[in-house]
């Protein structure tokens, strides 16, 4: 008989996966439930046609947060030759690109980034956390519960902007590290974010969503020279909650070209089509009856063969007498 375990490996397999791909196609036409941003939930707008590169939002974060003081002082423009991402020790940076100019800057030499947690809308961390350590707020930050964290780290695989950083350092009490948007410090007097309120030539401004994203059409229509007609963040993964303007493609500036569907939107309703109506369950038992058909009839098999090859030794040992 051809049967061998690796085609059985095979079969299953593939039937694992057709039944995935059924619950997808299922839940696929499913009506949406798009998830929007509240009423008054808040946002920050960056420009960065606007921004001067002073990294004084880095210093203000640096020290908000109580993080540690950089190799370098935050006044040292030699930090941004190189290319860098937010980590466990800097939750925003600035990068340097090659300018835009326009015509009331024409020869603006360099463009500046700022890069931090998006906070998004539907945000694809939260949905990830399968013990609540990240929620998102009414307001809009996604905010982190340290004691709740079981260090899974899935939120870093599920971040499209690749944002949360660990602490593998710390052997005892390791976090996921990442802005927290300074939701603990944020109070009526002091209603900006620590790098919001510390930029001297206000290439961020933070205010309430909606408000933000009318501000952001506007600066478009009144200086289409200057600004690309795109307000990033205003619809890419189901949107978030850092916006910015740019005087040059998106993605020649390191912000990464992401479809306007949110993550969660298909992964949750895969994972609930499958369970809600018993596919991948049904498949899983389904190879365990297998294996077991499998398993008892190469035993018989088995069996029979032995039963054969002892009749041939038996016939063979009358005719020798």
């Amino acid at each position: 008989m051809g049967y061998n375990r690796r085609d059985f490996l095979k079969l299953a397999t593939k039937t694992t996966v057709a039944a995935t791909a059924v619950a997808a196609t299922s839940t696929a036409h499913a009506s949406s439930d798009k998830k929007v941003a509240a009423e008054d939930a808040v946002g920050c707008l960056i420009d960065t046609t606007v921004c001067i590169g002073c990294r004084k939002c880095e210093d203000a974060c640096n020290r908000s947060n109580n993080l540690p003081k950089p190799e370098k002082p935050f006044d040292d423009p030699s930090v941004l030759n190189t290319r860098r991402r937010p980590d466990e020790k800097k939750f925003t940076i600035i990068n340097q690109y090659e300018g835009h100019p326009s015509k009331d800057k024409p020869h603006k030499a360099h463009t500046f980034v700022k890069f931090q947690c998006m906070h998004c809308i539907d945000p694809a961390c939260v949905s990830a956390c399968i013990v609540g350590a990240l929620t998102k707020t009414d307001k809009g930050p996604v905010v982190y519960d340290a004691d709740k964290c079981i260090g899974c780290r899935y939120c870093m695989v599920a971040c499209p902007f690749q944002i949360p950083a660990y602490e593998y350092y710390n052997p005892l009490t390791p976090r996921v590290m990442k802005c927290t948007y300074c939701t603990d410090k944020i109070t009526h007097e002091n209603p900006n974010p620590a790098c919001a309120a510390a930029c001297p030539v206000e290439a961020i401004v933070f205010g309430k969503r909606k408000d933000l994203v009318k501000l952001a059409h506007e600066k478009i229509k009144h200086r289409p020279d200057r600004y690309e007609n795109h307000v990033y963040g205003e619809y890419e993964v189901g949107g978030t909650s850092w916006m910015y303007l740019t005087g040059k493609p998106a993605e020649k500036i390191d912000l990464l070209k992401l479809p306007t569907a949110a993550p969660p939107r298909l992964t949750e309703k895969i994972q609930h089509g499958i369970f809600n109506y018993g596919i991948l369950p049904a498949a899983f038992y389904g190879s365990l009856a297998g294996l077991m058909w499998f398993n008892r009839r190469k035993k018989k098999l088995n069996e029979q063969n032995h039963d054969d090859s002892t009749d041939n030794n038996s016939n063979k040992s009358n005719k020798g007498e």
